[in-house]
């Protein structure tokens, strides 16, 4: 923190540089990955900050990893369009990080 200032202070210096900062009332964060693994953030302390009209966030908290299970909309969609069972369609979408379309081409080669 910057030295001598007290944080009504800040408040009013962040105003004038046109910066605002919200703290969120999260529960939990969950970040899903690309490769369909996820990044939850249990207990978070959130914050919005908005500079000139850009959205960021802060987030800390207890991390921890996992997979994404695909939606059951999901898992339907698959098993209609490709003719398989629920654990095959499960399968294929769990192996093509819940793309749908990739995993209906999987099970239809």
């Amino acid at each position: 923190m910057l030295p001598n200032l007290n944080p009504k202070q800040l408040e009013k210096a962040m105003k004038r540089m046109g910066m605002s900062v919200d703290e969120i009332d999260a529960e939990e964060v969950l970040i899903k990955l690309r490769d369909g693994g996820q990044i939850i953030i249990s207990e978070p302390q959130v914050a919005k900050m908005n500079m000139q009209g850009q959205d960021s966030f802060q987030i800390s908290g207890t991390v921890s990893e996992g997979e994404v299970e695909p939606s059951d909309s999901d898992i339907e969609m698959v098993v209609q369009q490709a003719g398989v069972s629920e654990d095959a369609a499960r399968e294929a979408l769990k192996n093509s990080g819940n793309d749908i379309a990739k995993a209906i081409l999987s099970l239809q080669n």
